[in-house]
């Protein structure tokens, strides 16, 4: 007699073990990535800052005055 083996999903076992451990290790690193920018887990030392934000008043150069071209007017036409 002989035995026969056959799977019903298609050739494929493992049941997605690699996938859960690459999905697992993506989930550690936005855990981690988001304690250090949300939680603060590096806490810095208190600075004070003070910024001057007045700004001296600032005219744009006098430009000379030009006049504009002139056009010519047309031609009278030739007569026949």
């Amino acid at each position: 007699m002989t035995d026969q083996n056959t799977q019903s999903n298609g050739g494929r076992s493992g049941g997605g073990a690699g996938m859960a451990f690459i999905v697992g290790g993506l989930l550690v690193a936005v855990a981690i990535i988001a304690w250090f920018v949300f939680g603060r887990g590096m806490t810095p030392e208190t600075k004070d800052v003070d910024v001057d934000v007045n700004l001296p008043t600032v005219e744009a150069p006098k430009l000379p005055p030009v006049e504009p071209p002139s056009v010519p007017s047309p031609s009278p036409a030739p007569a026949n």
